[in-house]
């Protein structure tokens, strides 16, 4: 029994150092195949695994558009198709096609392109892009541009045959659609313009008493359809929630020692000129702080009709810009030397092309104080355009924009009939 117990213990020892071994060389396995991962030698599983990580193939995605006079719903657009891929690539319509297949556009090729670089999920531009999707165009997408898929929006983009702009790429089974944004459209911003310069003009043509009975106190005349607001502005349809400003916006804070820049503005019918100055602003720091003033105080100093956008409207299109990093909804028209202070402004910027020249004031001048801490700079604005001058390109061309909308329509009307034919609904 002593003989058979000692047997044991040998039994037991060489158990135990055998497990020690394996573990050992287990060990050393694991500790190669991680210095290989590191080292970059063709060491499987670990090196399989991190080369198919590394090498995934981006998803890009397509989407084109006129984009004139481009509005936060044109920016909602662009950020739901962004979402639908890892890169997005935009195609802007040439004015040539615009023209042959709609209509004059309102803004020129060379400031809408300013404009769709500026989106922030815009991540390559394609200027010139032909209106429909042919299968020629749509053949360069897929071998030049490595597209994987074509977006756009849940409304009907008709050709003046009535035919389906799409019709190509839903045959090949990469297209994909995305949920057009309600409440607003360039035909109804045309016409929030064209009302409102139609009942300035009816406003100034009236005597003193009819100005009274329109305009107590200082507010604009209420129309009965709830076309106009008491501003004189025309009601938009637009509902702002904090889910769309959060989709909207950075959601980033400046880090310690920042540079803050501040401009304020109306920043009605954002427009190239605005996207220039906002870029050359935040060219002058590291974080950009925009003031959005409100529509009260836009009404005082641009006119009663005055702003054709709303200021949720307003604010959308300036935080979808890539310039912009933080807004101030509703900012004050003078800035205060607290209102410096508590967002630790450096640095308080204008553009030299404004509606107004309250900058230029000795008196009641809205940036006195930053002025005074010699924290206040004039940019040289790089494009001569206000709101004004849309507002004026519009009413130069109604009736070109009035025929231009009615082909619109005749169009529509064209591929619904077509549809309701094939169906036979």
């Amino acid at each position: 029994m002593g003989g058979g117990g000692g047997g044991d213990a040998v039994a037991d020892k060489q158990a135990a150092a055998k497990w020690v071994a394996t573990w050992m060389v287990g060990g050393v396995i694991i500790g190669v195949s991680l210095m290989g991962l590191y080292s970059g030698q063709n060491l499987w599983p670990f090196n399989v695994l991190w080369s198919r990580r590394r090498n995934k193939k981006p998803i890009r995605v397509y989407m084109d558009g006129c984009f004139d006079m481009m509005h936060y719903g044109h920016c909602n657009a662009l950020r739901q198709a962004r979402a639908l891929g890892d890169q997005l690539i935009v195609g802007v319509v040439s004015d040539a096609e615009i023209i042959a297949n709609k209509g004059p556009p309102v803004t020129p090729l060379h400031e809408r392109l300013i404009m769709v670089n500026a989106v922030k999920w815009v991540d390559q531009v394609i200027p010139e892009a032909p209106y429909a999707i042919t299968e020629e165009f749509m053949k360069k997408l897929f071998d030049e541009y490595n597209i994987d898929y074509i977006i756009h929006g849940d409304d009907p983009c008709v050709l003046p045959d009535g035919t389906d702009a799409y019709a190509h790429a839903k045959k090949a089974g990469r297209y994909k659609q995305i949920k057009r944004t309600e409440g607003v459209s360039s035909t109804d911003i045309v016409g929030r313009m064209l009302l409102c310069v139609r009942e300035r003009t009816i406003t100034e043509s009236h005597n003193h008493s009819s100005l009274q009975r329109q305009f107590s106190n200082g507010r604009g005349q209420k129309f009965e359809d709830g076309g106009v607001t008491a501003s004189g502005t025309r009601v938009s349809h637009f509902l702002p929630t904090s889910r769309r400003i959060v989709q909207f916006s950075n959601g980033r804070s400046p880090g310690p020692g920042a540079r803050i820049v501040y401009i304020d503005g109306a920043f009605d019918l954002f427009h190239a000129g605005h996207v220039e100055i906002l870029r050359l602003a935040r060219e002058c720091g590291d974080f950009l702080l925009v003031g959005i003033h409100t529509d009260h105080t836009v009404s005082e100093t641009r006119g009663l009709h005055r702003p054709i956008m709303h200021l949720h409207e307003r604010s959308l299109s300036v935080l979808a810009c890539r310039y912009v990093d933080e807004v101030i909804i509703g900012a004050p028209w003078e800035v205060s030397k607290d209102m410096i202070t508590t967002f630790n402004i450096s640095l308080v910027v204008h553009g030299t092309t404004a509606e107004n020249n309250d900058f230029q004031k000795e008196q009641s001048n809205p940036y006195a104080v930053p002025i005074s801490m010699g924290i206040f700079k004039i940019l040289e604005s790089p494009l001569d355009i206000t709101t004004t001058t849309i507002i004026r390109r519009i009413v130069s061309n109604h009736e070109a924009y009035q025929k231009r909308h009615e082909k619109k329509g005749e169009s529509e009307k064209r591929y619904y009939e077509s549809k309701t034919h094939v169906t036979g609904d």
